[in-house]
């Protein structure tokens, strides 16, 4: 009612607010997702970033990074279409660390102008991981046998059901060396002189906020609703970008709010999810204090 009865004010007598669009992007980073293990990703995302960046009047978007990581891939995605918007809509970005943001994750948090982390979040983690489970023994003492067909030899590389091949494993971190230079080369391109000479940078350690604050992996400390205050002045409005809600946008995922709902979907993420479940609670686990 207060913001009807200013609008029927003349604008001379109005005290205008600033109104800040607020995008909170939290959870494991990957492709797909189901209605009950719902992941991040850039087709979950995508609307609530396109509709923040419309506002017009607004001077900044905000952006709230909390993700252990995840995949390279849906990282680099957020983080371009983000770097996309910003350069179209003429818009500053400032990305907040409330608890972690962590590989995948701080890639992401760099798409921002400016990174504002809790002094005892998680930042860092500039590395790449890949992690599976080898059940050969399991397998044998069970009495399966594992029959795999291929055309080219190297088809059927690091299946958790034969035993690891030196050669592959090999293969694997070459692989892996070049998603991580990747990674380094995009935070120093979007950190530069700010980055701290120190030798563990690019190891995959992770820090408190305040650590990283010294080693210039953020900007400032501080939380998101003190920040815009103190920047933009009292007179804020925080809007907060949430996918709409009701089967009607479930399923036909406006906003970029996932993939619809039906019986089918709930049977396959609980039969097919379990490791998948296993790994992200892993990837957590490692930030908790």
């Amino acid at each position: 009612m207060n913001r009807f009865l200013r609008r029927l004010l003349p604008r001379s007598m109005r005290k205008e607010e600033v109104v800040i669009p607020v995008v909170r992007l939290n959870g494991m980073i990957m492709a797909g997702g189901s209605p009950l293990r719902p992941s991040l990703n850039l087709a979950s995302c995508a609307g609530l970033l396109d509709k923040a960046f419309s506002f017009k009047a607004a001077p900044a978007v905000a952006i709230s990074v909390n993700s252990p990581g995840g995949s390279p891939v849906q990282s680099r995605l957020i983080y371009q279409r983000i770097r996309d918007l910003a350069a179209e809509k003429k818009k500053t970005v400032l990305v907040f660390v409330e608890d972690v943001a962590a590989s995948g994750g701080y890639m992401i948090a760099i798409a921002g102008d400016e990174i504002i982390a809790d002094p005892s979040s998680i930042v860092g983690s500039i590395g790449v991981v890949s992690a599976s489970f080898g059940f050969q023994d399991l397998i044998a003492k069970l009495g399966i046998e594992r029959r795999v067909h291929t055309a080219g030899e190297n088809k059927a590389v690091l299946d958790p059901f034969k035993p690891e091949k030196p050669e592959d494993v090999e293969r694997l971190k070459a692989l892996q060396l070049e998603v991580h230079q990747t990674f380094i080369d995009l935070v120093k391109t979007r950190r530069g002189a700010k980055l701290a000479e120190d030798p563990e940078l690019f190891t995959g350690v992770f820090w408190a906020g305040k650590r990283g604050y010294a080693l210039g992996l953020v900007d400032a400390l501080g939380d998101l609703r003190g920040t815009l205050k103190a920047r933009y002045g009292e007179n804020i409005r925080l809007r907060v970008i949430t996918p709409p809600k009701g089967l009607l946008g479930r399923r036909f995922g406006f906003l970029g709010a996932g993939a619809g709902f039906n019986a089918p979907d709930v049977a396959g993420a609980a039969a097919s999810g379990l490791i998948s479940a296993l790994d992200e609670e892993a990837a957590w686990s490692r930030y908790r204090l």
